[in-house]
């Protein structure tokens, strides 16, 4: 991952610097981290449902075993937006890709072509790993829809996400030998 500035496009100037800033996170961002996740979850009405700790975030993105990758972007020097994804493997495909799990880009940052970025990043990640790149949207989310169909994707209308958790997650758990 490119830890500096990146060259901006906007400008023709090859000593002209972006104002943008990607970079993979660390285990001092987690406070941010749980920032941005508190936000989307306001967001999207669901600000109940962020319940997700600090120790939480140290342990699966930074412990000996990390279940997730989150990349920060910062623009002039201010935390702007984060893009938190994990692994995945599609056995009838025979390889790996990424699962974006979350991605916020605060509203004062929001038409700066940080998302754009993020997802080019992203993209160039699920390639090194594999070849694809997916994530959910929530279907009242028009204008999150518009974006993604804007960077290329497709929705996938004929899969519905499936969910066991809490009493009944403990409950099936139980059942087994």
């Amino acid at each position: 991952m490119m830890n500096t500035p990146e060259q901006s496009t906007a400008h023709p100037s090859a000593a002209s610097v972006s104002p943008l800033l990607i970079r993979e996170a660390t285990p001092s961002d987690v406070p941010e981290m749980l920032a941005f996740i508190r936000e989307l979850a306001e967001y999207e009405r669901a600000p109940h449902a962020a319940v997700a700790t600090a120790e939480d975030l140290l342990r699966d993105g930074f412990g000996p075993r990390p279940v997730f990758q989150c990349l920060m972007a910062e623009w002039e020097g201010k935390p702007a937006a984060m893009a938190l994804y994990f692994p995945f493997y599609s056995t009838w495909r025979g390889n790996a890709g990424i699962h974006l799990e979350d991605l916020f880009v605060r509203p004062q940052f929001r038409r700066n072509g940080i998302a754009k970025a993020l997802f080019a990043r992203l993209a160039a990640i699920a390639l090194e790993r594999g070849d694809r790149f997916q994530w959910h949207v929530l279907d009242w989310n028009q204008m999150a829809i518009d974006f993604y169909k804007e960077m290329g994707a497709h929705m996938l209308n004929e899969w519905r996400i499936m969910r066991i958790d809490g009493d009944a997650l403990k409950a099936l758990a139980d059942k087994a030998e």
